[in-house]
């Protein structure tokens, strides 16, 4: 039986530049039967500021969950990763991956760097419906999330 930890939104941070993706994402979680708030930023810079809530974005809610893109412009998403699970304050946040890279290396870096999983987007639309829809149900219903 899966257990809906839920009493309040589940967080997400989504970190991605492509906005095709990212409305994807976003349609895919506006979908999903877990009560959750999904916010955009598109790039490395901005998920740091978002998560120290500096800049435009003071008062956010902390994430639950972290979706990261690795191909980002200016701070890449292993360059994020790596502040993420340097910083005493945001390394218990998950971080899921998900990109186009299959590159071996990118996969071992980033588990190197702590990441939480590594999911590689299909290219196909309905595939990375699908996906998205598996991370949902594992990260938002199965999984026990932190709470701070």
């Amino acid at each position: 039986m899966i257990h809906h930890q839920a009493l309040r939104p589940i967080e997400v941070l989504l970190v991605e530049d492509s906005p095709s993706d990212a409305n994807l994402t976003i349609k895919g979680f506006l979908n999903a039967q877990i009560p959750n708030n999904l916010h955009w930023v598109e790039d490395g810079e901005s998920a740091i500021n978002f998560l120290r809530e500096q800049e435009e974005f003071t008062n956010v809610p902390r994430p639950d969950l972290i979706l990261l893109d690795l191909n980002l412009p200016g701070m890449d998403g292993r360059e994020v990763l790596t502040e993420i699970k340097s910083d005493p304050n945001l390394k218990c946040i998950p971080v899921v991956i998900i990109t186009t890279s299959s590159d071996e290396q990118d996969i071992l870096r980033s588990y190197n760097l702590s990441a939480n999983c590594y999911v590689i987007k299909p290219i196909d639309i309905y595939q990375f419906i699908q996906v998205l829809q598996l991370i949902k149900d594992f990260w938002l219903t199965a999984a026990t999330l932190p709470r701070k």
